[in-house]
């Protein structure tokens, strides 16, 4: 304590010297007040005057009137770039101990965005084109803005970074020459900027027939009415300790349930994350369906879901009992039944969800590593992820990670813990807390049992019509 007694009375006297040069009632009444104040604090460590220990000097009633007037200001000196400022200013930003700089940062930057395109997506995750275009719309929209020090392609720079690659901001600072408060603060700016916009990037299915399956004689038209595949896959998350229970899943590890519906072009149609790692898989595709901003599905369509989920109205399951998944030598496969075939073909579909969800951890490591940051904060990482997932796919279909992950054939490995969900984009409501239970549940589900069995005759239609036609152009391999 008597260091600090030390360090704040120059601060404490400051305060009064600058008392004496205005009368009391200029100080406390009209816009002088306002504009002295401001200039003032500029010049100061704001966060320190505010914390003055009270043992400095003797609090009378002008004393308390200064700091309540301090307190107001600083939200709004903070949002002026004095941060950013005094990253120079006390010697963050050095160079070889010379002259206050961040022209490292500047520099490594520019060098990225005028250099080959690889050289962005290597480091910023989206080729030059596409960072650009998201700069201008953030502009745009009035959500990120230039500073005195730092512009709006190093804020999106420096986000991207952290989550391209999975860095703490320790090591982000020591990149770009910035403190660790301007790093974690331009980085939840960005995050919010594309919380806010990430609607924007989130399409409901159409009620056309997809490409892929109109294309393809092994879809089509026995899946005619197919408009995406929905699916959940398990992010780890950091909560405290009191929290800890319901995020558990059966494996012992924290994590986040999140659902997605994709199209079968590697996009995301809705994204629902934040539920607790111990819920059941048909109790969040109930909230999905349920919520107030709910998961469409189109009239007369239906998703694809894997065999987690029970067999809906709008939600195509494969037949339990029966080998499902992809075969590593598809023109070998010898389907002894119309379950078997079907089973394969639903598999071949709903494949392209495993195969979106790899190129979004692909591109975003930081999913993957429960990040250290508020719960909150974890969940709109994961939207905002989705979102730009999206967003770089409208814009750059060829980018070079969605062709790692764009052939069928490609074999993505499912985490033990994955849960194919799916719900609406910038929906974080808290789910109420579930049991352990992973028991599905007939309360569970919004539907009767006459739907229930409409939905079941489907899919054997479905399957009845494949294998009669499969028969019919291979008569020998099913001898």
């Amino acid at each position: 304590m008597k260091f600090r007694v030390i360090f704040y009375k120059p601060l404490y006297f400051g305060i009064w010297k600058f008392l004496n040069f205005y009368s009391l009632a200029d100080f406390t009444t009209g816009s002088r007040r306002e504009k002295a104040i401001l200039s003032f604090c500029a010049t100061l460590p704001l966060r320190r005057v505010l914390s003055l220990p009270p043992s400095v000097a003797p609090v009378t009633a002008e004393t308390l009137a200064v700091f309540r007037a301090f307190d107001r200001l600083r939200i709004f000196c903070a949002m002026e770039s004095s941060d950013d400022e005094k990253d120079g200013a006390n010697g963050k930003c050095m160079n070889n101990g010379q002259t206050p700089t961040c022209a490292d940062g500047i520099k490594f930057v520019d060098d990225v965005l005028n250099g080959a395109n690889d050289q962005c997506l290597e480091n910023f995750r989206m080729e030059k084109h596409v960072f650009y275009k998201l700069c201008d719309i953030l502009q745009a929209k009035g959500l990120l803005r230039h500073t005195n020090r730092i512009k709006i392609e190093e804020q999106l720079a420096i986000f991207m970074f952290i989550v391209g690659h999975n860095l703490r901001t320790r090591a982000v600072q020591e990149l770009f020459k910035y403190s660790g408060e301007t790093i974690s603060r331009h980085f939840n700016n960005v995050l919010n900027a594309i919380i806010a916009i990430s609607l924007d990037f989130f399409q409901s299915p159409s009620s056309e027939i997809p490409p892929e399956i109109r294309d393809d004689p092994r879809f089509y038209p026995y899946f005619m009415d197919c408009v995406g595949a929905v699916n959940g896959v398990h992010f780890p998350v950091i909560v405290g300790v009191d929290e800890q229970g319901p995020f558990r899943n059966k494996h012992g590890v924290l994590s986040q349930s999140v659902l997605a519906s994709c199209s079968f072009d590697m996009k995301f149609h809705y994204v629902l994350a934040g539920w607790e790692g111990s819920s059941s898989d048909i109790r969040v595709l109930n909230s999905a369906l349920t919520r107030q901003n709910k998961l469409q599905v189109p009239e007369g369509k239906y998703f694809l879901v894997d065999f987690k989920y029970a067999n809906i109205p709008g939600f195509i399951a494969p037949y339990l009992g029966t080998p499902y998944g992809l075969l590593e030598y598809e023109d070998k496969f010898q389907p002894q039944d119309a379950k078997e075939l079907f089973n394969h073909r639903h598999s071949l579909l709903q494949n392209m969800s495993e195969r979106t969800f790899g190129a979004l951890k692909e591109r975003f490591p930081i999913l993957m590593s429960a990040p250290s940051y508020p719960l909150t904060t974890q969940v709109k990482l994961v939207v905002a992820a989705c979102a730009l997932h999206n967003f770089i796919r409208d814009n750059n279909p060829n980018d070079s990670i969605f062709k790692m992950y764009e052939h069928e054939g490609f074999f993505v490995p499912q985490m033990e813990e994955s849960v194919r969900v799916t719900t609406p984009p910038l929906d974080f409501e808290k789910p109420e807390m579930m049991g352990v239970g992973n028991g599905m549940v007939d309360s569970d589900v919004p539907f009767d049992a006459q739907q229930i069995e409409d939905t079941l005759k489907l899919r054997d239609a479905i399957a009845a019509e494949i294998w009669n036609d499969y028969v019919h152009d291979f008569p020998v391999t099913c001898v």
